[in-house]
Order: C-alpha cells, then structure tokens, then sequence
C-alpha cells in the first residue's frame, strides 16, 4: 500500500557543486575515511511545491565508492508512475583521480516493477542503475528531474543513507508558497532549518557536514534511531485528486477514515445471508469472529494492488467477495464487511512490517510511515489482532511481522495510537525432545520432536506449504547433521487459543560419533546451537535484543553394549544481565541424558554490555561442542 518506497529513499542523494569541481579521491578529508566503504562528496536535493497537484523533485548526487561493500550505495534507484514522472535523468562516472571515463543516461536503465512479481495490478515501476567497475575507488555523479502530481507524501532525507556511508556535504531545500504550510521532523540532526520568505515563498534549508561513517554493529538498535533524517509532512494535500488535511494521528485517522474507507465494506447479499446462517449457532462473539476469519481465509488469497490512489484506498468488498482476492488493505476492509454483518465491531489499522520492529512516530503524523494493514476486533475483556493476508496464522495471532510496535487505527471517530501485541520471551519458546541409539560403528539412530509457541511458532515458516521434496531439501539446513538420511518428516501445526507448531524427525546418519583407536566421541549437541556474534571494540551503540526467547534441549543418548563411558562433559551455569545458560549431562543405566536450557531477555542494554554478550555466547558455543567419549570394552 505504500506510495513512496523506501527503495526510491536511496536514490535521493544530491551534488551540491563545489569551486574546483574535482572529485579526486585524495581530496577526501582523511578523517572521513575511517569505517566508511563509500563517501558522499556532495548531494543536493531540492523539492519545488508549485501547487497541491504540482510538485518537482531536482536531484544531484555525486558519491565515492572505496571498495565492493559499497556497490549497493552506488546504486541509483529513480520510482515513478502515471502522476510521477520522470523528465531527465544522467550521469558520469570518474576514475580515483577524478577523470571521466564513463557517461550513463535512460537508457542504461533497467526498468522493473517496483514491487517485483507479487502484484497482480501495478502502475508503480522503478529505474535501475547500477555501475558496474571492477577498480577501486570510483566516483558516480547524477541527476534528474521528477515532475510529481501529488503534496501528500515527500520522501524521507537521509544524507548517510546507511551505516558505512560517510557525508562531505549534503543539503536538502524545500520551497513553497507562503500558504502551503508544512510539519516536519529531525532525527540526528544538528541544529535548526534556515527558513527564509519573501511576499510569495517561504524556503527551507537542511544542511550537513562531515558526517562520519558509522560501523555496523551486530544487535543494534534500527538505523532510524542513529542515523541522520528529515521528515517532511503538509498540513494541506492532493492525491490523485483527493484533498485533505491533517496534522496528528487524530486526524489522520479521520481523514484515511472518511475519505478512503467509508462504505467500502458493503457485503453482497448472498455472503450477508451465508455468514449470519453460519454463526447463527454461535453466541460467543470471539467464536463468532474466529470462524467468521476461517471463512474470509479459505476464500481469499492475497495479491498485491497498487493503482493510483488504490496505494491507499482499498477495493469495494464486493469486488473481494466476487474475485476472491486482494491486497492487504482490501482484505483488512472485506473482512471488516464480513464482521459487521455479524454484529461485531472492529478497526483497520496501518502499521510498519517487517521483522524490525518500526514504529510510528508519537509526535509525527505523515502518510508514508506505514506499508500494510491489519484488523483489531476489540471485545469486552480483550482485542484479538489478525493479519487478513495469511491463509496459514491461526485467530488472533499475528506472528513477527507486525509484533509490538505503534500503529495507527483508523476509524470513524478519528485515529487512534495502537501498540500491537507483543511476544513475551517465557512464552516464545522452543522445547525439544530427542532419543539418539549409538551402534558400535559410531551411527546414530535418532528421533527429534520440537514444539515451537510464542513468536517461535512462525521457525518453520520458510518449511511449511511448500511440497515434500523441498522441504527434505531444507532439513539438512536445519539440522547441521554429517550423512543426513532422513527416514520421516513431518511438521503440523495447532491453531489453537496458544498456537503451536510440531515438527517430528527420523533420521540415521553415519559417523556421528568419531573414532581414535579403541575410543569413540559423540557430541551432545548437534541439533540446537547459538550464533557467535564478532567481537567489536569501542562499541557505540546501545545493545538491542529485537525478542526474549527460551530453548529447551532434552535428549537421551541409548549406548552401544560393547562400549562403556570414559568421560562426561562438564556442567555449565552462566548468568548474564540479559540472559542465563545451563546444560547438563546425567547418567542412568545404559543412557545419557543430556539437558540444555537458555532464556534471552529482550530489552535494550548499555554498549559495553555488548562484550558480555560475546562472552556469554561464546561460552554457550563451548559448552555445544562438548562431547562425551565411550571406551570400547572386551
């Protein structure tokens, strides 16, 4: 659903021309260069508000790329559509000392969908540029020329548009008339916009230098948060003909209401009849929701639709109901049709998705914070939150993709600031249950159940749906096992009040335990391990840990008669501000028991914490690799 994609945000970076015109890489101030893979030299981008349905967009940009990592800061990306059109685009590409040996211009393009094959109706494509140098450092210049038909959305400026970028010079400059009033937010930046205004404009100047290049940093918070932007939003808009005007969420949400979503959630009169007969035996409302989801679930499918205002408006729930499918906002709207003929009141939501979890702005109403909806359906003790694009997430569960961040429902009375639900870590567990048979060769017969619940339902996901053969394909993946031969497979998941899914391993495999004269070692862990995050010095920012979790690992290893134990591993107890570890190993007859339990707390932690979390899991990594060793006996 959204109009200006976070794509086309790194396309508008801009030249602004300095007195010697040189772009020699040695000319780079040296303090500019530590961390970064690419520099801005210079970039300008001017934004022109004409009038509400005229606005132009003149970019410059000139950027030096050190070495490969920064090939995709290279990249120019230049979005249009039917009401945003682009009049001239071109460009030059120079050599470490500043020599042109290159020109680009439209035609060097490739020209794409701007949603790649998941849309079935789409007016939206991008341009695509990008160099293609095999030396050293290189500098790219470019520039073009948008002519827009739309005030409601302009896109973010981010000057050092990721980490690993540094900034010599970059301004942004946004003209209007006096009466074409603006909000607008900074993050990160230093100081105050330069306003001017004359009888008939008024202009405002965003500039910055010397931005130096930041390092990634594993479990950071999201790049937003530290890097350096500029929102802009108007009080007073036009869309594909559409006025309106807002100014916070209040409005915002009245506005998307009245102008997008009324009566556009009519249900035909057969599926009316069809859903009041169907719940007409049901008296709790949430049971009447839950089954009134299933039907909208079997009977749609999602496709992307992004028309003109269609970005933003959802189709005519009649339309759904008749073709079967539609995009997020269309099958968020049918399913709303399909509550209310139910009696059952609920609310569209827009919202940020993705695993990050991004946030609306409290203090910054604009249109373009948001690319999906979903459905709230408040009750008398609780509000179930469903996503209408999955056929596959049980009711009211709507997985990572759009968990604990602020959205924005949209209803008659106005906007209204929603969190949506959050996973907490003690109930996102992963819970596995193994019994592995040594024979005297060192093959293990095993047998693995895994229950996944919290946010850790959606671990297969990538598994799920597709057909038998590929998903064997990817067990290997899954478990990390040397002579994989998988005898069964099989995931199934409950869709119940607390959503679960099983997964169930057989498997035989060669090798497992390795041999040295007369002993043999096995280890205890080859099915669950933690990753090793790098050792970073001088960290600087803070430590975020997106999600808790806990995994629990309890295997039982039956040994070979001919063989007795040698040696155990040792236990291992650790205890860390942001998580704790245990594992053990205990003996009973013939078996070993092997047990490993880890909780990581979500939450975000001081940076010189960070070193603790290497160390914590490094130790963790340790304790996996352990193995017990078997002495053969005659």
């Amino acid at each position: 659903m959204k109009r200006i994609y976070l794509g086309v945000l790194s396309l508008l970076f801009a030249f602004q021309a300095v007195a010697q015109n040189s772009y020699e890489v040695s000319t780079i101030p040296k303090d500019l260069l530590p961390r970064a893979s690419a520099v801005v030299r210079s970039m300008e981008m001017n934004i022109e508000v004409k009038s509400l349905d005229d606005v132009t967009y003149r970019v410059k940009q000139v950027l030096t790329v050190l070495n490969s990592n920064g090939d995709d800061d290279a990249a120019v990306h230049i979005w249009y559509n039917k009401s945003r059109k682009v009049k001239s685009v071109k460009g030059v590409l120079y050599d470490e000392l500043g020599k042109p040996y290159a020109k680009f211009s439209d035609k060097q393009f490739v020209d794409v969908s701007a949603s790649g094959n998941s849309s079935l109706f789409e007016d939206s494509r991008m341009k695509i540029y990008k160099p293609n140098s095999l030396v050293y450092p290189y500098t790219i210049e470019c520039e073009y020329e948008i002519d827009s038909k739309q005030s409601l959305n302009f896109p973010e400026w981010y000057p050092n548009r990721s980490t690993g970028v540094a900034v010599e010079y970059a301004v942004l400059n946004f003209v209007s008339k006096n009466d074409f009033n603006i909000r607008y937010k900074e993050v990160n930046y230093p100081g105050k916009p330069k306003i001017t205004s004359d009888d008939k404009t008024r202009s405002y100047q965003w500039e910055v230098k010397d931005l130096k290049a930041f390092r990634y940093e594993p479990y950071s918070p999201l790049p937003e948060t530290f890097l350096t932007s500029v929102r802009i939003a108007p009080e007073k808009f036009s869309y594909e003909k559409i006025k309106g005007s807002f100014t916070n969420w209040h409005e915002y949400g009245k506005w998307v209401y009245d102008a997008l979503l009324k009566d556009r959630d009519q249900i035909p009169e057969p599926t009316a009849t069809y859903i009041l007969e169907m719940t007409a035996n049901i008296d709790d409302p949430k049971e009447k929701a839950k089954k009134i989801y299933e039907f909208m679930q079997q009977k749609t499918r999602y496709v992307s639709i992004q028309i003109g205002i269609g970005g933003y408006q959802p189709f005519l729930a009649s339309e759904v109901d008749k073709t079967g499918y539609g995009d997020c906002k269309a099958l968020v709207n049918y399913t709303q049709g399909l509550l209310k003929v139910a009696g059952i009141t609920s609310h569209y939501v827009v919202v940020a998705s993705g695993d990050k979890k991004q946030s609306a702005y409290p203090d910054f109403a604009s249109m373009n914070q948001f690319d999906h909806a979903i459905l709230s359906i408040p009750f008398e003790n609780d509000t179930v939150w469903v996503d209408c694009t999955s056929k596959e997430n049980p009711f009211g569960f709507l997985g990572t993709f759009t968990d604990d961040r602020l959205a924005v429902a949209c209803t008659a009375e106005g906007g209204q600031l929603v969190r949506t639900p959050k996973f907490e870590g003690q109930t996102s567990q992963q819970v596995r249950k193994a019994s592995f048979k040594l024979d005297d060769q060192g093959a293990v017969y095993g047998n693995i159940e895994t229950v996944f619940d919290g946010w850790q339902y959606d671990n297969r996901d990538f598994v799920i749906g597709e057909p038998m053969t590929e998903q064997l394909k990817k067990v290997p993946e899954i478990y990390r096992i040397d002579n994989l031969e998988i005898e069964s497979f099989k995931i199934d998941q409950e869709k119940g009040s607390t959503p679960k899914t099983v997964e169930k391993l057989n498997f035989k495999a060669r090798g497992y335990g390795a041999f040295t004269s007369d002993l043999m070692y096995v280890p205890v862990n080859r099915v669950n391990q933690s990753p090793r995050p790098q050792e970073i010095r001088d960290r600087q920012n803070e430590l975020y840990i997106n999600r808790g979790y806990v995994d629990i690992d309890r295997s039982t290893y039956e040994l070979p008669e001919s063989f007795k134990i040698e040696s155990l591993p040792r236990p291992v107890a650790l205890q860390f501000p942001f998580g704790k570890f245990e594992m053990n190993v205990q003996v009973a007859g013939d078996k070993i028991h092997y047990t490993r339990h880890i909780a990581v707390k979500q939450g975000v932690f001081p940076p010189e914490q960070y070193a603790e979390l290497v160390k914590f899991y490094r130790a963790v990594a340790e304790a996996d690799a352990q193995r017990f060793i078997l002495k053969k006996v005659n």
